[in-house]
């Protein structure tokens, strides 16, 4: 019996959104990983390779890009590269898990190209003005930095009809819910259970 396709969950969002708390919680459920993204930036005193990033040079990532190991690949703000290896679909097929992309508009879209059945759920801030407190709140961001951003979520924003679901970030044990609602529901769906309908469908005589 060939292995089932794993669940593949697209979450984006406008930086700041708070996508990456609810890809933690959608971690919570049972049977999920987190596809551990490859990126060209220099990781943050916070951070440790190989839990939400593989650090590595621009050679080396231009090298993974010719090879085709990429499902998507993207370059953000014109300065860093980011892309999710093959390998993590590989990966989740082996453990038989459903899997998460945290990744960014661009990467979504080109990720649902190549998995056409994947869910694909956008993270809003309730509006402007939050999102840009919350930018502000971390302290990590020159004031440039921070006009880019929230054009850049404006831009992000104008692409919401390429998902399946919008999340609006207002309140967290709500959004909380309702990410991890998507996900035990898709699981649900007619393309996760086809194999298994069909071994059913056998019992009844065909």
């Amino acid at each position: 019996m060939s292995c089932p396709e794993p669940l593949v969950l697209i979450v984006s969002g406008p930086s700041g959104s708070g996508k990456s708390t609810l890809v933690q919680r959608i971690l919570e459920l049972p049977g999920v990983m987190l596809s551990v993204s490859c990126t060209t930036r220099l990781p943050r005193k916070t951070e440790s390779a190989g839990k939400w990033y593989n650090f590595v040079t621009e050679a080396e990532f231009q090298q993974m890009v010719a090879r085709g190991e990429f499902l998507e690949y993207a370059q953000v703000f014109g300065k860093n590269w980011y892309g999710t290896p093959r390998k993590q679909l590989d990966e989740a097929r082996k453990q038989k898990k459903d899997l998460v992309l945290e990744i960014d508009v661009q990467g979504a879209l080109q990720a649902k190209q190549q998995l056409p059945n994947a869910v694909a759920i956008f993270v809003l801030p309730p509006s402007r003005d939050d999102l840009e407190r919350r930018i502000r709140e971390r302290g990590q961001d020159s004031e440039d930095e921070i006009r880019r951003r929230l054009e850049r979520a404006r831009q992000e924003i104008l692409n919401y009809s390429a998902y399946d679901f919008v999340i609006i970030n207002d309140e967290l044990e709500r959004a909380s819910r309702e990410a991890q609602a998507i996900a035990v529901g898709s699981r649900c769906r007619i393309a996760q259970k086809a194999e298994r309908i069909h071994e059913i469908l056998k019992t009844f005589g065909g």
